[in-house]
């Protein structure tokens, strides 16, 4: 087992010795993303395994410990609701990353891209001639009928056609190793921020990994942000950016505070801004007010603008939809995006792939039972046990049963509310969840993991993270991986298989780095 592997690390330790497995480390019957068959870490993954091996649980405790503080020391926080009242907590954060050698990534890369352009397509048909309704791709009730559909959008020609400028997919990779599509977020997609502070602090904590792995970089991703936003401009010249945020209050007002100050633009709430009678959109600044020429807004559609959605809405500003729809501002993402990720439409993807594109799906979905349907309906209620079902209009977790996991009472009442709304609710067979070691209580054992990497799509092209963010259900058998449910997460690393130097890997030493 000695001598050096492709990441340019050595599989052994600097005593010359074959590190100890973890002796407690089982994850059978699951995929593994560190170790496979037989208990043998994968090849990508070998040199970090044999390293954490080599370092014992106290030392990786102590490494664990300097990620916590790290942590709180930087602010990272996510908020957490107990009725009515928020708290902020640290952000939860394993430090043994997740490794995908480059090639594997590159296969999930072209998929992501492929499925944002067909979803951009799907959507500027919705709000214009709907070919895919007409040709019975999907049926009309889901799109109309879709508490995401906006009426308000019909017409609207967005910069280039592009509605979805960001997508964060969640991908599973099932038992066999194959990624699947769990589902799109276009609305307000959340957790770039904790992709890039994960990287810090892992940097930080373990710096000689970096210098041993090629691990490719996730920096980039908030330059071609900034690019993304500034070629949607409706104006030439230097735009003028702003973040549009809910406000202090809001569940991921950390990662709103954080994206603005990287970008280097103004977080904005709505109060702050106003429609004048010119049509235009301004902010107000100690100078004066300054012409807004892109929003990157993270406040769901229905606050946007209180003369055209909700008039009790204090978060968004009257007059934005009619800035908008007249091109004097742009919006990122366009607000009516959330029609393709309803998840009543997710089940129609790999056909509007083909319909749009002419192509054949890259990344395979989920098979997933509507509801609404009265034969799908029937098998469904038969067999809530071994399911999982969700709301259609649901996100980061809520309102998912997952029924090998219900008591029966749960059960009831579930196909209770399913009977009574079933256009309301998919199902999907419970995905076997692959796993990946995590530090819990001082041990590394398998947890289920899932991943999210966000795709960038404008007018000039597309882009993919190189990684994402990785999220782990920390407790044991829990499949639901939402931080608001209890998870954590992931530094996720794409390593090049070929190595960068030749150096050597450094001695294994206890404790956390100075």
């Amino acid at each position: 087992m000695g001598g050096r592997t492709g990441t340019g690390m050595p599989a052994v330790t600097a005593a010359g010795e074959v590190p100890p497995a973890w002796p407690s480390y089982d994850p059978d019957p699951f995929f593994d993303e560190m170790v496979g068959p037989g208990g043998a870490p994968r090849p990508e993954a070998a040199p970090l395994w044999n390293l954490f091996a080599s370092l014992g649980p106290q030392a990786l405790a102590e490494r664990q410990r300097a990620a916590d503080r790290e942590i709180r020391s930087i602010g990272v926080t996510f908020t957490v609701y107990d009725g009515t009242e928020g708290v902020d907590r640290p952000w939860p954060f394993d430090i043994i990353p997740r490794v995908l050698p480059a090639p594997v990534w590159h296969d999930i890369e072209i998929g992501l891209v492929q499925r944002l352009n067909a979803l951009n397509l799907f959507i500027d048909d919705v709000y214009h001639d709907q070919r895919a309704v007409d040709a019975g791709v999907v049926p009309a009730a889901l799109v109309t009928g879709s508490p995401n559909f906006r009426p308000e959008c019909v017409g609207v020609d967005p910069a280039g056609g592009i509605w979805a400028h960001i997508c964060g997919s969640d991908l599973v990779r099932d038992g066999d190793g194959v990624f699947y599509v769990l589902e799109d977020n276009l609305r307000v997609p959340s957790g770039m921020s904790y992709l890039l502070e994960n990287r810090l602090v892992a940097k930080h904590v373990f710096p000689e990994l970096f210098r041993h792995y090629s691990v490719e970089p996730v920096d980039p991703f908030v330059g071609r942000l900034a690019g993304l936003l500034a070629s949607v401009s409706p104006t030439p010249g230097d735009p003028t950016v702003v973040v549009l945020t809910p406000g202090v209050y809001n569940a991921a007002y950390a990662e709103h505070a954080f994206l603005a100050q990287q970008l280097g633009v103004e977080l904005v709430e709505g109060g702050d801004m106003a429609v004048l009678d010119d049509g235009c959109l301004y902010v107000r600044t100690i100078e004066g007010l300054v012409r807004v020429d892109v929003v990157y807004r993270r406040v769901d559609d229905l606050f946007l603008d209180p003369e055209v959605f909700r008039s009790d809405s204090l978060l968004g500003v009257p007059g934005l939809m009619r800035a908008w729809r007249a091109g004097r501002v742009s919006l990122v993402n366009a607000p009516g995006a959330g029609v393709a990720d309803d998840k009543g439409i997710y089940a129609f993807v790999p056909d509007l792939i083909r319909f749009f594109l002419d192509e054949e799906p890259l990344l395979p979905n989920v098979p997933t039972y509507r509801c609404g349907d009265p034969v799908a309906l029937r098998s469904v209620l038969a067999d809530l046990g071994h399911l999982v079902a969700k709301p259609t209009d649901g996100s980061g977790g809520s309102g998912i049963v997952v029924g090998t996991q219900a008591t029966p009472a749960e059960l009831a009442d579930l196909a209770d509310r399913i009977s009574a709304d079933p256009d309301r609710w998919v199902a999907q067979p419970v995905v076997p969840l692959s796993t990946a070691p995590t530090l819990c209580a001082g041990e590394v054992a398998p947890r289920h993991v899932d991943l999210r990497p966000f795709t960038l799509m404008g007018p000039e092209g597309a882009y993919v993270t190189r990684g994402g963010l990785t999220r782990v259900a920390l407790a044991s058998g829990a499949l639901v991986v939402n931080s608001s449910r209890g998870g954590g997460s992931k530094d996720t690393w794409v390593v090049d298989p070929i190595a960068d130097d030749g150096r050597s890997a450094p001695a294994a030493g206890p404790g956390a780095p100075a």
